[in-house]
């Protein structure tokens, strides 16, 4: 019983790092704008395929993964100014509206320039299962908690070390008083964006050796993320983070000693009944008027 349940906290423990991942993306956008970017599971979507299709033309794992990241982060940076940045005055609903727009779009393009088939890549450092009190734990998924954890440390110190972290941060309390201490919010906004493609794009590049990827991976991915950032209190980095590996950890408990066809269900009802008891999530992320 005890090997069965590790081995099921374990795949929860690696899916919640990627929903994390996912998660802490939505936070960045929404902080700076009050924007729920629904185009960031795309960022993911970008971040696998294009390591999967520059692996298959000969490049490195090293070389491909960064390279694919950083597309990602140019398509949400091209998002922020031709999409969002000229809308900056519409209402938030049109702002979300267009970036669901940009989901589809985004799709399309990557059936165009890829396909749509099925992918995977090969793990970065085998596929012999490391055994812990009976239960497995593939070495990629060391990989997936290893690179998670050192994003969200590198965000820690970001934010709480440099000067343009700090800016990031007077400009999700109150957009106006930075702009009037001379903080270049439009640049902010740019640089948000950015770090929500690189946030998704790593998840991607990470969990491909482990499940598969194709141009519609992002849907759900990017559905589950949006759950781990209202579960743990949109708002929240650090209810990202929980809300992000508490829903990965239920999906599988319930997956495994339930049944597999009920994982997403379970996954959403925990999120209906978590903002029934508490509204603003279990972090409680501070309410806040768009200015």
């Amino acid at each position: 019983m005890l090997e069965t349940f590790l081995q099921f906290l374990f795949s929860g423990i690696t899916a919640g790092a990627i929903y994390a991942l996912v998660a802490l993306g939505f936070t960045l956008i929404y902080n700076a704008s009050h924007v729920i970017n629904f185009a960031q599971g795309e960022f993911v979507m970008i971040g696998g395929m294009a390591t999967v299709f520059l692996a298959d033309a000969g490049w490195p794992i090293w070389a491909a993964a960064p390279l694919a990241v950083l597309l990602a982060v140019a398509v949400g940076v091209a998002l922020e100014r031709l999409a969002i940045a000229p809308a900056r005055e519409a209402s938030t609903v049109s702002l979300i509206v267009i970036t669901i727009g940009a989901s589809i779009l985004l799709r399309g393009l990557a059936q165009l320039v890829w396909d749509r088939n099925f992918h995977t890549l090969a793990p970065f450092s085998g596929e012999e299962p490391i055994r812990v009190l009976g239960a497995s734990i593939l070495p990629q998924s060391l990989w997936v908690l290893g690179g998670s954890l050192l994003a969200v440390l590198a965000l820690g110190w970001f934010f709480g070390r440099t000067l343009l972290g700090k800016a990031v941060i007077a400009t999700a309390h109150n957009r106006l008083a930075a702009e009037l201490m001379g903080i270049e919010t439009r640049h902010v906004m740019t640089l948000c964006f950015a770090l929500s493609a690189l946030l998704g794009a790593l998840g991607g590049v990470l969990i491909t050796p482990i499940t598969l990827t194709s141009y519609d991976a992002g849907v759900m991915l990017g559905l589950k993320g949006f759950s781990a950032a209202i579960l743990g209190g949109m708002g929240s980095a650090t209810g990202a983070v929980v809300g992000g590996l508490l829903l990965g950890v239920v999906e599988a408990m319930g997956a495994g000693f339930l049944s597999s066809a009920y994982k997403d269900a379970i996954a959403f009802v925990l999120i209906l009944v978590v903002l029934v008891a508490v509204p603003r999530g279990l972090m409680g992320a501070r309410g806040a008027e768009r200015v």
